[in-house]
C-alpha cells in the first residue's frame, strides 16, 4: 500500500486531521478489523473535529477576550450594592 504518498496528498489538500488519523490507523492493529466504511468514517470525523476546533480557536483569538472565564474565580462574598 502506498501510504506515504496518500498522506502527502491529504496534506496537500489541507486535510491534516485525516492524514494524522490515517497514520494512527496504520499503527494500530485493531483498525485492520474495521471495514472500509468504518475507517473512512473515522478519518472524516477526525477532519471535521479538527476543523471545528480550529474555527473555535480562531473566533476566540478574533474576539480578543482579556481573560478566560472560570467558575472557580467568581467571588461570591463581594458586596453587590443591591438593597
Amino acid at each position: 500500500m502506498l501510504t506515504q504518498p496518500t498522506i502527502e496528498q491529504l496534506k496537500s489538500l489541507r486535510c491534516m486531521g485525516m492524514a494524522e488519523a490515517l497514520r494512527e490507523q496504520l499503527q494500530t492493529p485493531e483498525s485492520a478489523s474495521l471495514s472500509f466504511e468504518e475507517r473512512l468514517a473515522f478519518l472524516v470525523e477526525r477532519e471535521l473535529l479538527l476543523r471545528e476546533q480550529r474555527a473555535i480557536l480562531g473566533k476566540l483569538r478574533h474576539a480578543r477576550l482579556r481573560e478566560q472565564a472560570c467558575i472557580e474565580d467568581i467571588d461570591y462574598k463581594a458586596t453587590r450594592g443591591i438593597s
